[in-house]
């Protein structure tokens, strides 16, 4: 995530900020462009302290979910862009839930920052149930929630905001690392399954690519648990992308996500790769003729600095599909072939994606 300037003093901030701490000045997220702002009160309102036009309130869920984004003065909701997708959360008396709901809502914001930048659409369920995305934010206590998504409604266990919970998860399963944000961009990349692949000549690419995702789901679902495919490494960017081509893409389009957002907090705080890197880089594809490397994945040696071992199940660009390599950057909406959930990261439980609907 990218850091952003103070408009009033140049003090350095962060995307969750709501107060710049050396000037005071109040701060708000603009979704329409992506903007950290400082902000004045004018009557009912606020105005932007950088002189750029424009009159908001801030969101009615800044307190309960730490929400930092605006809404335009003259928008009949109350809350922003992002709360507004949510379409179920725990009740305000439910204290532990709620705080873990606005862990929830902070992840899901530097989700939807990411896709906004990338030119993905992003349509909220209520306006259109057809092609719109809306999250269910639930606590799993005193009953079963299934994290996973459903013909556009993404589910979320609220258990997932507990660092010991998660932590423990994250050892039974052998996985590298374990987050809240990492399962919302795996199940984006379901929710984009149909926009971007169900598409003409894409269903084709995407099955010599992935596989044929008209296998029967549940028997995909119980050879993975039941078999180990030690080989994973080598094709996959996760163990749990070799369960189903659903998962595949899934995990893929997360990866994809999770070196996009890397690179992007590398590069806004002046890293950069060089020589050898740069070299090493192009060096270890040389064997590989049938992929084409982009600059973004040239670039991922910066997943040193993150304590991500160089290996196929970490941080390793191999294991991504070619497609990526052809098809995906930050001023691209079309890609053909990217998955999900950063490194090795399965959920607990999975419902099938909308397709098997």
């Amino acid at each position: 995530m990218q850091p952003f300037p103070c408009s009033v003093c140049q003090q350095l901030l962060f995307f969750d900020n709501s107060t710049c701490l050396r000037c005071g000045s109040p701060l708000g997220y603009i979704p329409e462009n992506g903007q950290l702002v400082a902000l004045r009160p004018v009557e009912s309102a606020l105005e932007r302290l950088d002189g750029q036009p424009g009159r908001f309130r801030h969101c009615s869920n800044r307190l309960v979910a730490r929400c930092n984004w605006l809404v335009p003065v003259d928008d009949v909701a109350d809350r922003c862009a992002s709360c507004r997708l949510t379409a179920v959360r725990p009740n305000d008396t439910e204290v532990d839930s709620i705080e873990a709901f606005a862990d929830a809502e902070a992840a899901k914001r530097r989700l939807l920052h990411q896709l906004m930048g990338l030119g993905l659409p992003v349509i909220d369920r209520s306006i259109d149930p057809l092609r719109g995305v809306a999250f269910e934010l639930l606590s799993s206590r005193g009953r079963n929630v299934i994290t996973g998504h459903d013909s556009g409604v993404i589910t979320l266990d609220l258990s997932e905001s507990d660092d010991a919970h998660r932590e423990f998860v994250r050892q039974q399963l052998g996985e590298p690392y374990r987050t809240v944000l990492g399962h919302l961009r795996h199940e984006i990349g379901h929710y984009y399954w149909s926009s971007l692949v169900e598409q003409p000549g894409n269903v084709a690419a995407f099955r010599e690519l992935f596989g044929d995702e008209r296998m029967p789901y549940e028997d995909a679902l119980v050879r993975y648990y039941s078999q180990s495919d030690a080989d994973w490494p080598h094709t996959h960017v996760s163990r749990y992308a070799t369960m189903h081509p659903w998962e595949d893409w899934a995990e893929t389009f997360a990866h994809h996500l999770h070196i996009d957002a890397g690179l992007a907090t590398a590069e806004a705080i002046g890293l950069e790769v060089r020589e050898p890197a740069q070299s090493a880089g192009r060096a270890a594809w040389t064997t590989r003729d049938h992929i084409t490397i982009g600059e973004m994945v040239q670039s991922w040696f910066v997943s040193r600095s993150l304590s991500t071992p160089w290996r196929g199940r970490s941080a390793n660009p191999t294991c991504i599909r070619s497609s990526c390599h052809r098809g995906w950057s930050r001023n691209s909406t079309s890609c053909m072939g990217a998955s999900d959930r950063p490194l090795n990261q399965a959920p607990v439980h999975e419902r099938p994606p909308s397709a098997a609907v």
